[in-house]
């Protein structure tokens, strides 16, 4: 989702941070990817690396497999695109699964608003990127998350953990306290805000319809 200044899309962000985004096991490999959709879009290093924040020198070695970006970095990427993350991971080999995989706080990807008024922390796995995700959610008093409409069919599942949230899907309203569930459709243009003067905090699960 995203703020009043500039919308931070959940499975686009272009605020994503970049430090310490690295979950364990190995990062996706896009490399091949990336080049082609860049030349796709007709843009060069220099365009792109202003649209995604991501450094001209990152992108070359990106582009040729010297190095894997983090989780944040092909959010960031795949956001200055305009495409899903699953686009730029995409046949890609995926590694195997090991029975218990443990991401630190410190490993898991957090996105930020302009403003810094609402963050995101990245629960769900890369692999799940554009079907099912989810979110640990935090939106400081006054500020709002704002995202325009997803695919036909989508929707998003909000608990309120602390604090009290203000949900818009479409027209219809509707306030959420704490311990509270919220759904509703995410195939138009939604929001979450607090009005109260406090923090508040939340998960956030988005669903999107089968491919």
């Amino acid at each position: 989702m995203p703020t009043s200044a500039k919308p931070l899309k959940k499975a686009t962000s272009s605020d994503a941070k970049t430090a310490s985004a690295k979950r364990s096991g190995e990062p996706p490999s896009v490399g091949a990817a990336l080049a082609s959709l860049r030349q796709r879009h007709g843009l060069s290093l220099d365009e792109l690396s202003r649209q995604s924040g991501v450094s001209k020198s990152m992108l070359s070695q990106i582009e040729r497999n010297q190095t894997n970006p983090t989780i944040a970095i092909v959010w960031r990427l795949a956001n200055a695109l305009g495409i899903e993350m699953s686009e730029l991971i995409a046949g890609n080999a995926k590694a195997s699964i090991p029975s218990i995989n443990l991401v630190s706080a410190h490993h898991t990807p957090t996105m930020r608003s302009p403003d810094g008024k609402c963050e995101l922390r990245i629960l769900g796995p890369i692999e799940l990127a554009g079907r099912f995700e989810w979110y640990e959610l935090t939106v400081h008093a006054g500020g709002a998350l704002k995202s325009e409409a997803h695919e036909p069919g989508s929707r998003e599942h909000l608990t309120v953990l602390s604090g009290t949230l203000r949900v818009q899907s479409g027209d219809a309203i509707q306030q959420v306290a704490s311990e509270e569930t919220v759904r509703y459709a995410a195939d138009v243009p939604h929001s979450i805000a607090n009005y109260s003067k406090s923090n508040a905090s939340a998960l956030l699960v988005v669903l999107h319809p089968p491919q």
